[in-house]
């Protein structure tokens, strides 16, 4: 094992210009932040791969603030949603009434009667515009039943297994069944399908491994397609929603022949774990910012003084220590450089340590800035969302409730 390089060093002016933002606005706890010109950048490469006839879902659960959504729906031009769970369902059918929403997993029959329980009256017209995402057989007659007890149409997509074995339905007899119940069913409209593939990037290309199960995806999907056009008819069949993709996977989708849509949230804003080759085009656009409340020149470890030394002369990275406000966030530490968890002391969700080496000047009241590994549960944890533009905080935008 070699030893250690110090990786500490001069902080990024980029960073140094949201710490004086953050300052000039009076903000003085941890903070969830969004640069606006990096999340329009970000919208605008979506929106430029994107081939003509394509349309643009917004995955809601990754972007968790109505604000945010209407600001990406605004820029991209769609009024298309991918929704998770019930709270998001009634708030952004209570909100962006006009919004198509594309139920983004199966939820329980009783979930969606509540739906119907705790829309607004002024706002019944939004449950026209929801899609709802079935998976089994079982679940159709479910929502068969919630549907007739409503005495309304509910308007259904299924979801396929497209090589995730996530659920979902497999071609053939089943999902033939399924379609046909559909079409007998008076209270039912087939609205589509889902076939999500967020696997396929994380396949090694050795051996073609990546492009064989990208193909057994699309013919999946092409399948499906196929059995509903024998059911419906093709002229039907056109005018559904065919969803696909999510943020790893939208830039595979190049033509309109297997999805008419596609999904995406988290490559708006870029967390760590959508660092990949195929979002490169994409900038992280989304920090949390935190005051350090403690800076202390030499790192000690508490009963383990005698060490100290010895470990601070193999890792210089180890040599200082800082104790922010909060921490434990599922977040790594981006500026200033070289700063990392300590595996001995362990997280803190009140004061977490962080180390860093020589170069680290740090004073208490600075920011450290952390990226998100990821956004839909991270972004929940901050209250209001900091929006960071022209060197300034422009806007407040309010998140929605903790819900999973």
């Amino acid at each position: 094992m070699s030893k250690p390089d110090d990786i500490s060093g001069p902080r990024d002016p980029y960073f140094l210009s949201i710490q004086q933002a953050l300052m000039n606005a009076g903000i003085a706890t941890p903070t969830l932040l969004i640069d606006r010109a990096r999340l329009n950048a970000n919208i605008d490469a979506l929106k430029r791969h994107l081939p003509e006839g394509m349309g643009y879902r917004i995955v809601a659960k990754s972007l968790p603030s109505i604000s945010l959504i209407q600001h990406v729906a605004q820029r991209a031009n769609t009024d298309r949603l991918m929704t998770f769970n019930l709270p998001m369902l009634v708030a952004l059918s209570d909100l962006m009434p006009e919004a198509s929403q594309l139920v983004g997993k199966p939820l329980p029959v009783q979930a969606a009667r509540l739906y119907f329980e705790r829309l607004p009256p002024t706002r019944i017209e939004a449950a026209d515009h929801i899609q709802w995402l079935i998976d089994t057989p079982n679940r159709l007659t479910q929502y068969q039943e919630l549907a007739r007890s409503l005495n309304r149409t509910l308007r259904l997509n299924l979801e396929l297994d497209v090589g995730l074995h996530r659920g979902g339905f497999e071609t053939g007899a089943d999902l033939e069944a399924v379609l046909k119940e559909i079409k007998t069913d008076p209270n039912l409209v087939f609205a589509g399908f889902m076939g999500y593939e967020p696997h396929i990037p994380s396949l090694p290309t050795t051996l073609g491994w990546r492009d064989k199960a990208l193909a057994g995806a699309w013919r999946t999907y092409r399948t499906a397609l196929e059995q509903a056009a024998e059911v419906f008819g093709s002229e039907a069949i056109a005018h559904i929603t065919r969803n696909a993709a999510g943020s790893p996977t939208y830039r595979y989708y190049e033509d309109t022949e297997i999805a008419n849509e596609v999904s995406a949230g988290s490559c708006l804003v870029k967390p760590t774990h959508f660092d990949t080759e195929l979002l490169e085009p994409h900038l992280p656009a989304s920090f949390i910012a935190t005051p350090v409340i403690k800076s202390i020149p030499k790192t000690r470890m508490p009963g383990l003084e005698f060490a100290d030394g010895a470990t601070r002369a193999w890792d210089p990275n180890y040599s200082k220590t800082v104790f922010i406000y909060g921490g434990h966030w599922l977040a790594d530490p981006i500026d200033p450089p070289g700063l990392s968890y300590n595996s001995t002391f362990g997280r803190s969700s009140n004061q977490e340590m962080l180390n860093g080496g020589p170069e680290l000047n740090l004073t208490p009241d600075e920011f450290v800035f952390f990226r998100p590994h990821q956004s839909e549960a991270v972004f929940l944890q901050f209250g209001d969302i900091a929006v960071y533009e022209d060197g300034e905080i422009v806007d407040y935008w309010p998140v929605f409730e903790a819900s999973a």
